[in-house]
C-alpha cells in the first residue's frame, strides 16, 4: 500500500511540476512594446559593405489579441472563424523592402531558434540576448529565422535594436 502511494505521489507531482514549467514558459510572454521607433517586419536580408551591417526588411502590421480578432474580422469576414488564429494577425499591405545600417551596438533579442544544429531541440527562450555577429550567424545559416517577424527600433537613422516576435 505504502509502495502504490508513493508512486502515485510521485506521479502526481511529476504532472504538476511539469504543468507548472510549461505554464511558467507561456506566462513568461510579453508583446513588444510598440513606440513611434519601433516597426515590426520580416528581415530578408543581412549584409556587410563597407564595414557596415544593414538589414533588408519589410515593414509589416502586427495585431495580437482583440484587435488582432478585429482587424482579422474586417479583412478576412468569410473565413468562418471567430477570431484571428493563434491570437495574432499579420498584415503586409505594401512589400516594399527597406535597407537600414545596423548600429554595431544594437541588442539582439530571440525567443526560438536553433541552437543546437538539431530542430527537434530548439527551444523558447525568452529574450535570450544575442551579439550581433551571432545574429547574422545564425540568420545566414538557418532560412527559417526570415520567415518570423522582428520588431526593429531605430535611432538617428540606425537599427539599435532588433526583437524577435513568438509566434505560437
Amino acid at each position: 500500500m505504502k509502495k502504490t502511494t508513493s508512486l502515485l505521489l510521485i506521479a502526481v507531482l511529476t504532472l504538476c511540476i511539469s504543468g507548472l514549467a510549461v505554464a511558467n514558459s507561456m506566462a513568461e510572454y510579453q508583446p513588444v512594446p510598440q513606440t513611434a521607433d519601433t516597426h515590426p517586419a520580416y528581415i530578408n536580408d543581412i549584409f556587410t559593405q563597407d564595414g557596415k551591417t544593414y538589414v533588408v526588411a519589410d515593414y509589416i502590421q502586427w495585431f495580437e489579441g482583440e484587435e488582432a480578432d478585429r482587424v482579422f474580422a474586417e479583412r478576412e469576414p468569410d473565413s468562418g472563424l471567430p477570431g484571428s488564429p493563434n491570437g495574432y494577425y499579420i498584415v503586409n499591405d505594401n512589400p516594399k523592402r527597406r535597407t537600414t545600417e545596423v548600429d554595431q551596438t544594437a541588442q539582439v533579442l530571440m525567443q526560438i531558434y536553433n541552437r543546437t544544429g538539431n530542430i527537434a531541440e530548439a527551444d523558447i527562450q525568452w529574450n535570450e540576448e544575442l551579439t550581433l555577429a551571432r545574429f547574422i550567424q545564425i540568420f545566414e545559416q538557418d532560412e527559417l529565422l526570415s520567415e518570423y517577424p522582428y520588431h526593429i527600433t531605430m535611432t538617428d537613422g540606425k537599427i539599435t535594436k532588433v526583437v524577435q516576435q513568438y509566434i505560437p
